[in-house]
């Protein structure tokens, strides 16, 4: 039989196989684009996304998680949330229809009326998509979630450059984008996975919701929270920074959160098997953050180091001072793998009301920050960033130490080293790429090359525990896949 460990692997090499060949795909469409587009064009694109994301969010309302987590998911309780997030995805897209002439009248911008209907179509869209879904990750068949992002990538990357290269200009986002989620939908649909019956049941629409509805807020806050920056970019500067910004954030979401997301993905419904084992459910999580912090933090700081021979070499001239911005983005951004973590811990044990409760309390906090930083222009905003992040480990890791017994000074013996290590190098690669007059494509392999050796070589060094977990669990999947 095989074991939690193994499968749970197993879906994370699926995983980290979608994101890496579909995010990849993406990265470089990316890229491409950037040459066709205009950071003015970005611009537009990033007034429209806060507001698409909170309507995706009330779409979902955290159903999705809630069918995860039930130890035992029936036809009626998948039924019942598939017509849930029809209807409130026909309702989100409405409200966002309406809402469509005051954002733009907010914004200054009247094209952002029309490009906000047709591009809002993807909530409806992704409503069909939920609990596909949410019942392949009960399952941790993240297979088949692959088998659906790709071909979705490749055919909305060839209409988005094909748009881009003819001068459709920001519509060649949104296109990739309602293409994209189309695809997916297609495919996951005609692989057959889930149908609906008609039956459904309110005590259980009531259950899920009591669950999702506090994950929804959370979700809310996040999204409202995470766009906010690029809202005040955009009202008080000009859409040309607006779109460097977003530019940049956009890179590290594909590269840092996409990454986080598929851990989280494969870690969330494998170790909700263990919420009534409480010593189990720890030692899964030391070693999920061991793990995972051990390759996320050199991913995040060697690009933050790297970043401005990536924009030299890969990108035109008008999009280089997007460089800094990453770097600090990234700086920002590299404990996300431990905040994802932690409250990844109260959605597996139903806590989503402390999951809410610390939402407040950080976003209230970052706001406060962002009100004093902003006065300092783009930079003054960033470094706000990364206060916050610093802040919000705190509270974020409170209840780990309340509900299984994993205290802060615990986290940090078990990823610390990984982040000095890395940390320690990321400085000594930055200091190289400015120093050396190398051409940006030989500094880029010769320093990345340096970069990773120095971190595997300094791990075993120091005997990491992180490396030996990683080491243990590649040869387990092997030995598996070998009997």
């Amino acid at each position: 039989m095989t074991s939690l460990a193994q499968k749970t692997l197993t879906g994370l090499i699926w995983n980290l196989a979608e994101q890496f060949t579909v995010r990849g795909i993406t990265v470089i469409v990316t890229l491409l684009l950037a040459y066709f587009l205009s950071p003015e064009d970005f611009g537009l694109l990033a007034m429209m996304v806060v507001f698409i994301s909170i309507a995706s969010a009330l779409m979902d309302s955290g159903f999705k998680q809630a069918l995860i987590r039930l130890p035992e998911a029936t036809q009626v309780d998948f039924n019942t949330a598939f017509y849930a997030n029809i209807v409130l995805g026909i309702i989100s897209y409405l409200i966002l229809f309406a809402a469509a002439p005051s954002i733009a009248g907010f914004y200054e911008e009247e094209r952002l009326i029309t490009l906000i209907r047709v591009a809002g179509l993807v909530v409806i869209i992704n409503a069909f998509q939920v609990v596909q879904y949410a019942r392949l990750s009960r399952a941790l068949n993240f297979k088949v979630q692959f088998r659906a992002a790709f071909p979705a990538s490749i055919l909305s990357a060839l209409v988005a450059i094909t748009m881009a290269y003819l001068g459709f200009g920001v519509w060649a986002l949104i296109a990739q984008m309602l293409v994209s989620a189309f695809v997916v939908t297609l495919c996951l649909w005609w692989q057959k996975i889930w149908r609906p019956t008609l039956s459904w049941s309110a005590n259980s629409l009531k259950s899920m919701y009591d669950f999702g509805y506090k994950l929804f807020l959370s979700s809310l806050l996040d999204t409202g929270f995470k766009n906010m920056y690029v809202v005040v970019i955009a009202k008080l500067f000009t859409t040309s920074l607006a779109g460097l910004y977003f530019f940049a954030d956009r890179i590290r979401e594909l590269v840092i959160y996409q990454i986080v997301s598929a851990v989280q993905k494969v870690t969330y419904p494998a170790l909700a098997t263990l919420q009534q084992e409480p010593t189990r459910l720890k030692q899964g999580y030391k070693k999920v953050i061991a793990v995972t912090t051990f390759i996320l933090f050199p991913l995040i700081l060697f690009i933050a180091a790297l970043a401005e021979s990536i924009f030299h070499l890969l990108l035109p001239e008008k999009w280089w001072p997007a460089s800094f911005y990453l770097q600090l983005m990234c700086l920002a951004g590299v404990l996300i793998p431990v905040h994802a973590i932690n409250l990844n811990i109260l959605q597996v044990l139903g806590r989503s009301d402390l999951f809410l409760w610390l939402e407040i309390i950080k976003k209230s906090i970052a706001v406060l920050i962002l009100v004093i930083s902003f006065r300092f222009g783009i930079i003054g905003i960033l470094i706000g960033q990364i206060i916050s992040s610093v802040l919000a480990y705190l509270p974020n890791s409170y209840y780990s130490k309340r509900l299984i017994d994993y205290p802060v000074s615990e986290q940090l013996t078990d990823f610390l080293p990984c982040l000095l290590l890395a940390g320690g190098i990321g400085i000594v690669i930055w200091w190289l790429q400015a120093a050396l007059q190398w051409p940006d494509f030989i500094k880029l392999i010769v320093l990345a090359a340096l970069a990773v050796s120095a971190y595997v070589i300094g791990a075993w060094l120091l005997r990491l525990h992180a490396l030996e977990l990683a080491q243990r669990l590649i040869v387990n999947r092997l030995k598996g896949k070998a009997a």
